[in-house]
């Protein structure tokens, strides 16, 4: 379960897995280790995704390079609308959730 997803996430956004608490294995999702922090993946039934504004940001160094990497793997970039001091887009994970890529300038 979650192969496509993790493989979006571990191969594709470069971020490694960590491991969950024993207590929480037997649940869906999985975490990921980003600098300092995690990040909890899963979904959530009943939850349209495409209606929300909900979403992650990743604060990057190189935009060019990470909108390189996505569309050479086929995955639809979403303008966002501009931010003074900001280069920024968007695009969907593969569960549906929005994700924004957002680079100073």
């Amino acid at each position: 379960m979650y192969i496509e997803q993790k493989k979006f996430y571990c191969e594709i956004l470069s971020l490694p897995e960590k491991e969950k608490p024993e207590s929480l294995k037997g649940r869906e999702g999985f975490w990921l280790k980003v600098g300092d922090r995690e990040v909890h993946i899963g979904t959530e039934d009943g939850f349209d995704r495409l209606k929300t504004k909900v979403h992650i940001a990743y604060q990057i160094e190189d935009i060019s390079y990470w909108r390189n990497v996505l569309e050479q793997n086929d995955i639809q970039i979403i303008e966002g609308v501009p931010i003074p001091g900001f280069e920024r887009f968007e695009f969907r994970d593969p569960f549906g959730n929005r994700v924004e890529m957002i680079q100073e300038i």
